[in-house]
């Protein structure tokens, strides 16, 4: 099987055809030059002119006009319910991205939100799905969490 051509453009909406999908995971669909498949386990590259969030678009067009769907991965998450306004600001403050839902919270697994989160008297429940959290705080790009791997040396406000 021989390679697709490479990308032209990002595409903010679904073409009249689709001849396939790549399916990403959240950290995945941020990109700016990298090797992807399809679903079908075609390659083809990605060259952007910078880093992207490719969950504000639709897809890509390749050289040849062909379309491909962005679909985002199933992933290890944590249903979170409970009081969600301040769950969700405690989330917030801890730079975690968070999917927003009228009676949850999505995360991703990661012990030691959990673990705050079970103190606080959330409900937690591990669950399987796409994760689509909320842009940064202008309604675009990523919020990215901090690293629990070292410790926090710095102050929240």
């Amino acid at each position: 099987m021989t390679d697709l051509p490479p990308v032209r453009r990002l595409l903010k909406s679904r073409p009249d055809r689709c001849d396939g999908a790549v399916i990403l995971d959240y950290d995945a669909r941020l990109i700016r030059r990298k090797r992807l498949e399809t679903a079908e386990g075609r390659g083809f590259l990605v060259d952007l002119a910078e880093v992207t969030n490719l969950d504000a678009w639709w897809g890509f067009e390749l050289e040849d006009g062909s379309a491909l769907e962005i679909v985002p991965a199933d992933e290890a998450l944590v249903e979170v319910t409970g009081e969600l306004p301040r769950l969700a600001w405690h989330i917030g403050n801890r730079h975690t991205p968070c999917q927003i839902e009228e009676n949850r919270l999505l995360i991703r697994h990661d012990h030691v939100i959990e673990a705050m989160l079970a103190q606080l008297g959330a409900v937690l429940r591990p669950i399987r799905g796409p994760f689509t959290p909320e842009g940064g705080a202008y309604g675009h790009g990523r919020t990215m969490g901090h690293d629990h791997g070292h410790a926090h040396a710095h102050a929240h406000a």
